[in-house]
């Protein structure tokens, strides 16, 4: 069985990024989001699309550009957050005293099968119960 791993927004957010300052980890977002085993979820999604085009972000995405982005990211498997995954989060969120949304990623990353998740907003290395947390940036440095 090949592993998936789970993306969380900011690798989107990187992705799609044209700041100078972002460039060294917009790059490695671009590798990653050419490879075939990554699962995203309808909150991740959301996510992305409310930062991307707010317009006080430094390099606002169009609604359309935006939604194009979205569309093509449809190839990957995006996993639904259902209320199982609400209970669970809730669970998580409290065992590990973290933000339900972070927590929402990870029990979406559980139920999606994933045992990594690809962020850089999560704490690095820790393990919440199977599903791993991974900074594909551990070279450049948190702007």
């Amino acid at each position: 069985m090949i592993a998936v791993r789970f993306v969380d927004t900011n690798i989107l957010l990187y992705f799609a990024s044209t700041a100078v300052e972002d460039a060294p980890k917009s790059r490695i977002a671009r590798s990653l989001m050419e490879e075939d085993d990554l699962v995203l979820s309808v909150q991740v999604i959301q996510e992305f699309y409310a930062r991307a085009t707010r317009p006080s972000r430094q390099d606002p995405l169009t609604h359309e550009d935006a939604m194009l982005l979205i569309e093509s990211w449809s190839r990957f498997p995006i996993r639904e957050i259902d209320f199982e995954i609400v209970l669970a989060a809730l669970s998580t969120r409290h065992r590990y005293r973290i933000s339900y949304w972070d927590a929402a990623i990870i029990e979406a990353a559980r139920a999606a099968g994933c045992d990594v998740v690809l962020s850089e907003d999560l704490n690095r290395g820790q393990d919440y119960g199977g599903v791993r947390v991974m900074n594909p940036f551990p070279s450049v440095t948190k702007s």
